[in-house]
């Protein structure tokens, strides 16, 4: 019986995540409410505080599954031997791969009509995954000529950058090009930072 209900649990979090993803394409994440929210995906007020808190609550639960899978790749890189370089920012092709997949939604959430909230949950994810990579540079012995912190914001500010103008931009590149854009960015100055 526990799984029948943790399938249940699973799939009405799936329809509050799709139906919070579809306003956001629409209206500022401001402006959506939770009404709005359970409308859209066909479930009762009361299940949908079952779950969450509030539509903040909602949007962190769908980095989560994200942020999972990063950090997966992260470590799995860590604890490979050989090249550092391609050990370093190995989250990168899987985040931009996801925001490709979502490529439609994605301008909306980290745009305008996200709102502060949504930048600020995508930028505090990619400080996370960026400050590991910088600490395992600074952990191989070598000495900090900027502080590490200054070095994980200016990484992680430089990919929602490039994530926005890959987005929101003309230029149509694969995801392969936007990678190899951003380590080829991100690699020299982080050597360049800890050398």
């Amino acid at each position: 019986m526990a799984k029948k209900a943790d399938r249940r649990v699973q799939r009405t979090q799936q329809l509050l995540e799709a139906a919070l993803l579809s306003l956001i394409k629409q209206k500022p994440f401001d402006a959506i409410s939770v009404q709005e929210i359970i409308d859209r995906a066909n479930v009762g007020r009361a299940t949908f505080y079952a779950h969450y808190d509030n539509k903040v609550d909602l949007l962190a639960s769908g980095f989560e599954g994200l942020e999972k899978t990063l950090k997966q790749r992260q470590r799995e890189a860590h604890s490979r031997e050989g090249n550092t370089d391609e050990r370093l920012f190995a989250f990168s092709y899987a985040l931009l791969a996801h925001a490709y997949e979502h490529r439609d939604a994605f301008p909306a959430m980290v745009g305008k009509r996200g709102g502060a909230v949504i930048q600020h949950a995508l930028r505090n994810l990619l400080v996370q995954l960026v400050r590991e990579d910088v600490k395992a540079m600074v952990s191989e012995g070598r000495k900090d000529l900027v502080p590490a912190e200054a070095t994980v914001h200016f990484i992680a500010g430089g990919l929602f950058g490039l994530l926005m103008w890959w987005l929101n931009g003309k230029m149509r590149l694969s995801v392969d090009d936007a990678n190899r854009i951003f380590r080829q960015l991100s690699i020299p100055a982080l050597r360049a930072a800890v050398r």
